[in-house]
C-alpha cells in the first residue's frame, strides 16, 4: 500500500506539473491572438483552454466573449468571427462579411493576428531561458571529474565501451559532461568516441545505426556514472546486529562476495530479497566493520546512496542579468535548433519515428516525480519553443498554415477562396488528428511494453 501511494503520489505530482504547464502556455499563446485580435477591432466569440466538445468544464461570458476550460487536454482556442478556424462554422461564413469579422481586415492585420500566439510563445520561452540561466546558473559535472569512469551498459558494450573507460573526445573535442555523450550520438551524429582505457588512448567508431537503437531505447541501457556504494543517509535499515550502518560507510562485500561499484551491489543484493545480510564496510575513520541488515521483499536495505553529484562534486556558474540574456538566448535557440535536428532524423530515417513521437502523455511523464521549480521552468520554456515551432508550420489548421495562405495573398493580391479555406482547414484537422492519435497510440503501446 505504501509503495502504491508512493507510485500514485508521482503520477499525481506529474500530472499536476503537466497540467500548470501546458495551462500557461496554452492561455498565453491564446492570449496573443485574443489581443491583437481585439487590437484590431475584431469580435472574439469564445477563449477557452483546452478543447470543449459537447460540454465545458466551466465556461462565463463577459461581454461578446465567451471565456471557458474545456475537458480535452490537447490545446485551446480563441474563436474570432468571421474566420474559419476549428469551429468549422460554415453557416456564418456564408453571410456578407461585417466589419468586425476578422475576414473583413486587411491581410497585414490578420496576419499579424495569426503569428501573434507564436510571437508570445517565442517570447515567453526566451524570457524562461534567461530567467532560469539568471537564477540558477549552471550546474554541471564536468568530464575530467569522472575519475572513476563510467558504466558501460548493454548499449554501450554492444558500441565497444568498458566499465571504467574514462570518455575523453567526441569526434576529436572535448565534452563539457559525460551527459552529453548519448544526446551527442543520436542527434549529431558523433562518429568517433575516444576514451582511456588502462592508460592508453583508444578511439572507438560509432557502429552504423547505433543512434537508432539508442533513440529506441530513450538513452537508457548505454552509459552512467561509475560509482562506489557510499551511505549517505540512513532512512529505514532492519539491523540484525549490533553493528549499525552509518553515514559515510563504503561498502565493499555482502555475505563475503566483494563489490566495488554500485550496479554490482544492485545486481548483487537481488538475490537476497526478504534475508538477512552482511554488509562488510568502510567507516569514514578507515576501520572495518561488519554490518548486519535485513532486506525487505524488494531487495532494498534501506539507506540513501551519496549521489554522483556529491561523489565527483559539481561545476556551478552563475551570471549576472547581464550575462543570463544572451546566455538564455543561446539555450533557447539551441533548444530549438535539438528539436528541428531531430524532426529531420526522422524524415531521414536515422531515427524511428516510432521510438521518438509522443503524445500528452510523453510530455506529461517528462516531468519528475517530486515538485522542482528549476525543472518545471525549464521543461515549460522548452515546451514553449517547441510549441512556437509546431504552430509555425504552413499546415492547414495550423497557425502556419493561416499565415501562408495570408501571405500568399498579400504577394499576389487574390485572396483564396472561402471554399477553399474550408477544404484546407478540414484537411489540416485531419492530419492533426490522425497524428495526435498516432502519437497516443504509441504511447499506449510503450506503457503497455
Amino acid at each position: 500500500m505504501a509503495l502504491a501511494a508512493i507510485v500514485w503520489s508521482s503520477v499525481g505530482i506529474k500530472a499536476l506539473q503537466f497540467v500548470l504547464s501546458f495551462s500557461i502556455l496554452v492561455t498565453l499563446h491564446e492570449l496573443g491572438h485574443f489581443l491583437t485580435a481585439r487590437w484590431f477591432k475584431c469580435r472574439v466569440e469564445k477563449f477557452y483552454l483546452f478543447f470543449n466538445p459537447w460540454f465545458s468544464l466551466w465556461k462565463k461570458k463577459v461581454g461578446e466573449t465567451e471565456y471557458g476550460i474545456g475537458w480535452i487536454p490537447f490545446g485551446g482556442y480563441v474563436k474570432i468571427s468571421g474566420m474559419m478556424d476549428e469551429s468549422m462554422d460554415k453557416e456564418a461564413m456564408k453571410e456578407p462579411a461585417k466589419p468586425y469579422e476578422f475576414r473583413s481586415k486587411p491581410a497585414w492585420q490578420r496576419l499579424i493576428i495569426m503569428i501573434a500566439g507564436v510571437v508570445v510563445n517565442v517570447i515567453l520561452a526566451l524570457v524562461l531561458f534567461i530567467i532560469i540561466t539568471y537564477v540558477w546558473g549552471k550546474e554541471y559535472i564536468p568530464a575530467e571529474r569522472v575519475t572513476y569512469g563510467i558504466y558501460a551498459d548493454s548499449l554501450g558494450r554492444e558500441m565497444g565501451l568498458k566499465t571504467g573507460d574514462r570518455i575523453l573526445a567526441l569526434d576529436g573535442k572535448a565534452p563539457e559532461t559525460v551527459d552529453v555523450v548519448p544526446i551527442d550520438l543520436t542527434l549529431k551524429g558523433t562518429k568517433v568516441v575516444t576514451v582511456q582505457r588502462e592508460g592508453q588512448r583508444l578511439d572507438l567508431p560509432v557502429p552504423k545505426g547505433f543512434a537508432k537503437k539508442l533513440n529506441k531505447n530513450q538513452l537508457k541501457g548505454f552509459v552512467t556514472y561509475l560509482m562506489p556504494v557510499i551511505v549517505d543517509s540512513v532512512s529505514n535499515v532492519k539491523l540484525t546486529g549490533n553493528a549499525p550502518l552509518q553515514k559515510g560507510d563504503t561498502m565493499i562485500a555482502m555475505n563475503g562476495q566483494p563489490f566495488r561499484w554500485f550496479h554490482e551491489f544492485e545486481k548483487l543484493k537481488k538475490n537476497y530479497a526478504d534475508k538477512d545480510v552482511t554488509f562488510t564496510v568502510i567507516r569514514a575513520t578507515g576501520d572495518t566493520a561488519q554490518v548486519g541488515v535485513h532486506l525487505d521483499k524488494k531487495s532494498l536495505v534501506g539507506f540513501n546512496p551519496r549521489g554522483v553529484d556529491k561523489i565527483y562534486g559539481t561545476e556551478v556558474i552563475k551570471y549576472t542579468f547581464a550575462e543570463s540574456v544572451p546566455v538564455g538566448i543561446g539555450k533557447c535557440f539551441e533548444t530549438l535548433g535539438r528539436y528541428i535536428t531531430g524532426i529531420k532524423k526522422i524524415f531521414t530515417g536515422e531515427v524511428a519515428a516510432q521510438d521518438s513521437v509522443g503524445s500528452v502523455l510523453s510530455i506529461g511523464n517528462a516531468f519528475p516525480g517530486i515538485w522542482d521549480w528549476q525543472s518545471f521552468w525549464t521543461l515549460t520554456a522548452i515546451f514553449s519553443i517547441i510549441l512556437a515551432f509546431m504552430n509555425i508550420l504552413p499546415i492547414p489548421a495550423l497557425d502556419g498554415g493561416h499565415a501562408l495562405f495570408t501571405l500568399v495573398e498579400m504577394i499576389s493580391g487574390r485572396k483564396p477562396s472561402e471554399k477553399f479555406m474550408e477544404y484546407a482547414q478540414m484537411v489540416g484537422m485531419v492530419l492533426l488528428l490522425a497524428l495526435m492519435a498516432y502519437a497516443l497510440g504509441l504511447d499506449v503501446w510503450r506503457v503497455f511494453r
